[in-house]
């Protein structure tokens, strides 16, 4: 079978054209190629954004709260009804089990069903009377066209935590996808052109590096959001900012999970199973390092180990645990640093390159990987490996788990375990990270609250979804009234006063 062609889609149609460039698209469980995707060239992104800005300004930019509303509402029912097909979408080209693939869409869900709510998030503040006849009130517009760069480890929940704010907020968006699982986002995409978007609001254009540049370039792009590796993330911000624009950059994590000795052992060790192989470790909130404060780590490790070998690695589609790793070469990568663990003095306690999977062909699997005896400065704690390893700190106190988490240089997410309210809340007070959790192994929020992290973990001043979404895509204008008295006459130059 022949792979199938993946295009753009503008101004609510497939691209006809003839790309210069292609990439390929597989299937992580098989090692097939399934796709050819179509590149975008910068003259093309300019063309998109010229029409995108087209389309904000004669139908969008002016249209009211209840029409944006009644497509947010029709939007929603309609990914809910396609949840199941676009988590299909997802395990056939990401590789994550279905299950997930479903739960994802679900979480992307959340925004949009915040997003039906702006005629009250858009409400803006009045004072009257604050001198004479002189009331002031402010109100919030929208940008203009905004570019949504999302990475693979999420195709379809990271642009849904975006694009229904942008466009309730009355925006044109452009979202470039992953190359490596582009397919989730153009079934998105067309979902909002049969809830009502008009044409142009919403486009996708596909591409690697020339079309992020083209867009952050773009005179016609106000504003970008962007979710993905901190190298790159920091350079999104500096180039976009320097044109500009205004950015939010999500990047990368090295995200501690600190288990105190009062702690359930149970429930932590299947909250490190978790969130440290949920997704093949694939996602900005895994928990990687696990800091085990003494006496506890060999009984954690024990129980935790217990837990891994019963997990099933395998096809998502045939109700397995976990799935394989995006592509080839990461997988490769992945698996580079289990040799550099042990080579550093840490102790391979389960090697993810033993065993079966269940599987047919070549896929790009890594099972399930734990070290024990890690410390900083070596690679496996150092670096963000994202993917299915997860290492044990051994700590003597709380205060030498807090001080390795506020020292290291990402701070997007957290958790401790422990039956002590008052650490937990010594806890959530003193660590220096963006989002944390209390008993809690992936403390993501939800929708009406913001997501985004500390440090290294993010670029850019605004987090994502929530009220800092809202603010984000919109500008604050205030305006002074003032309303003669039909009696007022007379001339008067003199300055404004207080009165």
């Amino acid at each position: 079978m022949s792979p199938t062609r993946i295009t753009h889609l503008i101004a609510g149609t497939e691209w006809t054209g003839t790309a210069e460039r292609t990439s390929p698209v597989y299937n992580p469980a098989t090692g097939a190629q399934t796709g050819v995707l179509d590149l975008a060239s910068k003259a093309l992104v300019d063309e998109v954004a010229a029409s995108a800005k087209a389309a904000w300004e004669s139908e969008w930019q002016n249209a009211s709260l209840t029409k944006r509303t009644q497509v947010l509402f029709k939007f929603r029912e309609l990914l809910n009804a396609k949840k199941e097909e676009i988590g299909a979408l997802i395990t056939a080209e990401h590789g994550k089990v279905h299950s997930d693939a479903v739960g994802e869409v679900t979480r992307g869900l959340e925004v949009a069903e915040f997003a039906c709510g702006i005629p009250h998030l858009l409400k803006g503040g009045f004072s009257e009377n604050v001198s004479t006849r002189v009331d002031v009130y402010s109100i919030r517009q929208s940008l203009g066209v905004v570019a949504v760069i999302s990475p693979f480890n999420f195709p379809a929940m990271v642009p849904l935590w975006f694009v229904p704010i942008a466009i309730a907020c009355g925006n044109a968006v452009i979202i470039k996808p992953s190359e490596k699982d582009p397919s989730a986002v153009n079934a998105v995409a067309a979902l909002w052109k049969e809830a009502g978007l008009p044409d142009g609001v919403l486009n996708v254009v596909h591409g690697d590096k020339e079309a992020v540049d083209a867009l952050l370039d773009s005179p016609d792009v106000r504003a970008v959001s962007f979710v993905g590796s901190t190298p790159i993330a920091k350079y999104v911000y500096e180039r976009g900012t320097a044109n500009g624009k205004r950015v939010q950059a999500l990047g990368g994590a090295k995200n501690h999970m600190l288990v105190l000795p009062d702690a359930d052992l149970d429930l932590a060790a299947d909250a490190a199973v978790n969130a440290g192989f949920g997704s093949a470790g694939e996602r900005c909130m895994a928990i990687s390092a696990l800091l085990a404060v003494e006496p506890v780590a060999d009984d954690l490790i024990s129980k935790i180990t217990d837990r891994m070998g019963k997990l099933v690695t395998g096809d998502g589609t045939r109700g397995t645990d976990m799935g394989p790793l995006v592509t080839r070469e990461h997988r490769d990568k992945v698996a580079s640093y289990l040799d550099k663990g042990t080579e550093a003095g840490a102790t391979l306690v389960v090697d993810g390159r033993d065993g079966d999977v269940d599987a047919d062909g070549d896929g790009f699997f890594l099972k399930p990987t734990l070290f024990d005896n890690v410390t900083p400065g070596m690679p496996v704690y150092d670096d963000e490996i994202f993917g299915p390893v997860l290492s044990v700190v051994r700590v003597a106190s709380y205060d030498e788990g807090l001080k390795l988490i506020n020292d290291n240089p990402y701070g997007n997410g957290t958790a401790i375990f422990t039956n002590d309210g008052g650490a937990a809340r010594r806890f959530q007070n003193e660590v220096e990270v963006g989002m944390v959790g209390i008993n809690v192994p992936i403390p993501v929020p939800m929708a009406y609250f913001s997501f985004g992290g500390w440090k290294a973990s993010l670029f850019g001043d605004s987090h994502a979804h929530g009220m800092e979404g809202v603010h984000f895509f919109t500008r604050g204008k205030v305006v002074t009234s003032r309303w003669l008295d039909p009696s007022h006459g007379g001339l008067n130059l003199g300055f404004p006063q207080n009165q």
